[in-house]
């Protein structure tokens, strides 16, 4: 159809017409193929990943494996144009030229929140133990096998000893022959009681006139009972019960511990706090508990405790939070995951991936005409992957969001003087 109205803008039996209808046709497929072309490369952009350039689409979106950004695939004549000859100049453990996504530092307050990992433990504070107030010998065993169950004023076991017959003969003696020693009479009663004879049985005693060969032990708590000696089994529970070391029969001396009492309704859960977590928790602070037991039941509870030292082969400190369990549902050993709430903090932030952790130094790859270069920032509190950014960029400076997608040495990262 433009053929045509050509045709009768000119006059083809002019030669001159003949000419200027050569021009204008080869002027009018030119345009045409310069459109094509235009439209052509609009519709063939494809993206690319900068880690994984194996990933390209037709259109913007992240990488299925990296989770970045897709950019542009870049073709090698522009390549060519983007890298500038002072770059490629530049010292291979110093710089790196990359198209990976940048970020620059953002002004906010965070309400910071740490999730830790802990377990579940016996309260020291209800753990007792039970003591021979005297020695001798084993004669009665009422509690036979670890983490069994004991409540206060339950008799264990009765113990045969001279030291305790002694003691009763002497007061019998003074009851009979000189009862009115009421001096001498009180200091024997006191004695028994301080080798564990309560006045209920130093009662006894006197009103039937006879002394006791074997006297009971009673326990002061109520719990499970543990052998002594096995600190780890009052921490968690063991999988096999197994039976006491103590046997009747055994000799005891005086003051020895026979077993300790951990009172499994009230519970610590312990959870590991990093050192960079540790400027952001105070003892009070609110938490939240999942024990693996009852994923469904969150325990709202407080930081009661939080541990001032290092536990050997460990790089955390404890955080201890003191929990009720009247029913007895939450096992001991259990596996817990607490979000604990820390201070709202005001500052200067960077996404977490973008600074390299040297030890006693932070480093970002910063953002320069050459490429990106080593740079050393001062850093703050670390929470809800963010870092704070206290000295060493600018408001305009731009970094890497990932850093660690440029290290290829420790070389590279040494940070020089």
């Amino acid at each position: 159809m433009y053929i045509l109205k050509i045709k009768q803008m000119v006059n083809l039996k002019d030669k001159k017409g003949v000419y200027v209808l050569m021009i204008l046709l080869l002027a009018f497929f030119s345009s045409c193929e310069l459109f094509t072309d235009q439209k052509a490369h609009e519709h063939t952009t494809q993206y690319t990943c900068p880690m994984h350039p194996e990933i390209i689409k037709d259109e913007f979106g992240t990488c299925p494996i990296c989770k970045m950004d897709l950019v542009p695939k870049v073709t090698e004549a522009e390549q060519v144009k983007d890298v500038s000859l002072e770059s490629l100049l530049q010292p291979t453990n110093s710089l790196v030229v990359s198209k990976i996504g940048l970020t620059k530092i953002s002004e906010s307050d965070e309400e910071m929140t740490i999730e830790a990992l802990g377990f579940t433990a016996y309260n020291d504070n209800y753990t007792g133990s039970v003591a021979a107030r005297f020695g001798g010998r084993i004669e009665k065993m009422y509690l036979k096998y670890n983490y069994q169950d004991v409540s206060k004023g339950q008799k264990v076991l009765e113990i045969y000893s001279p030291e305790m017959l002694t003691a009763q003969e002497e007061l019998l003696f003074l009851v009979k022959n000189d009862a009115e020693n009421i001096v001498l009479i009180q200091a024997a009663k006191q004695k028994l009681q301080l080798l564990g004879v309560s006045p209920q049985q130093i009662n006894q005693i006197i009103k039937t006139k006879e002394s006791n060969f074997t006297l009971p032990v009673y326990s002061a708590y109520s719990g499970h009972i543990h052998d002594v000696g096995e600190p780890e089994q009052a921490m968690a529970v063991s999988a096999t019960t197994t039976k006491l070391q103590l046997r009747s029969g055994m000799y005891v001396n005086k003051g020895d511990v026979l077993f300790k009492v951990y009172n499994p309704e009230h519970l610590w859960v312990l959870v590991d706090i990093y050192t960079h977590q540790q400027k952001m928790l105070k003892v009070g602070a609110p938490v939240s508990i999942r024990v693996e037991t009852h994923p469904d039941k969150p325990i709202q509870a407080k930081i009661n405790f939080i541990e001032p030292f290092f536990r050997e082969g460990a790089k955390t400190i404890k955080a201890r939070i003191n929990i009720d369990n009247p029913k007895q549902h939450l096992p001991v050993g259990a596996q817990v995951k607490a979000t604990i709430k820390a201070e709202t903090l005001s500052g200067k932030w960077l996404p977490e991936t973008a600074v390299i952790s040297l030890g006693m130094n932070e480093v970002v790859m910063l953002k320069t005409a050459a490429g990106f270069k080593v740079h050393e920032v001062e850093t703050g509190y670390r929470g809800n992957a963010k870092v704070q950014v206290l000295k060493g960029l600018g408001a305009e400076d731009e970094v890497a969001v990932n850093a660690q997608y440029l290290i290829d040495s420790e070389s590279f990262i040494a940070i020089k003087p």
